[in-house]
């Protein structure tokens, strides 16, 4: 009969989260993980097989909350300005969080039209948001998406590496910039075709 499990999978992804929220993603080992649990190691492998499985684990759990920023964002009046704005408050607000999972180095390097459905699960939702806020097709929808994810990955790079710190009001009003001067480029383009 196996051992019974002392800690829950969830206080083990938790605890995980935890860990790199503070510290980083390097920072997860099996001895930090017991350590923060006020435990040896040992038992954590009773629930799963390995600390691949752990990581993999606490990376899903981080991809879970990044999606409740996105959600948020997609039910304000502006959705896709709200995706940015959220897309750059995670990076403020869980900065650990956003370098593992859009600051690490992939393993193959995807082209632009291929990097946001790889890394963002809402990519469609938001696409759709795009094409029904803005009455444009879905080539100028992903054009805008495009650029726009390029600026905000930026601000929420220099925001989630600490190099430079913004007001929410000077976030709204960039992204607002920004998207209002591409879109009114994009509508110039549709008009002349």
């Amino acid at each position: 009969m196996p051992p019974k499990a002392k800690f829950t999978k969830e206080e083990i992804i938790e605890a995980a989260l935890n860990i790199v929220r503070t510290d980083g993603y390097e920072a997860l080992t099996s001895r930090a993980l017991g350590t923060y649990l006020a435990s040896s190691a040992r038992p954590i492998f009773t629930v799963f097989k390995n600390m691949e499985e752990v990581q993999q684990a606490m990376i899903e759990a981080a991809k879970t909350l990044y999606k409740e920023y996105v959600n948020k964002g997609l039910a304000e009046a502006h959705p896709f300005k709200g995706v940015g704005t959220q897309y750059i408050l995670f990076s403020v607000k869980e900065s650990k969080l956003f370098q593992l999972l859009f600051m690490t180095e992939q393993k193959q390097i995807p082209d632009l039209s291929g990097v946001l459905p790889l890394i963002d699960e809402s990519y469609e939702q938001i696409l759709l948001s795009i094409q029904d806020d803005y009455k444009i097709c879905t080539s100028s929808a992903k054009k805008l998406y495009h650029h726009l994810w390029i600026y905000t990955h930026g601000i929420a790079s220099l925001c989630a590496t600490k190099m430079c710190r913004f007001t929410d009001e000077e976030i709204s009003t960039m992204v607002t910039e920004v998207c209002m001067s591409i879109l009114k480029k994009i509508k110039e383009e549709e008009n002349n075709d």
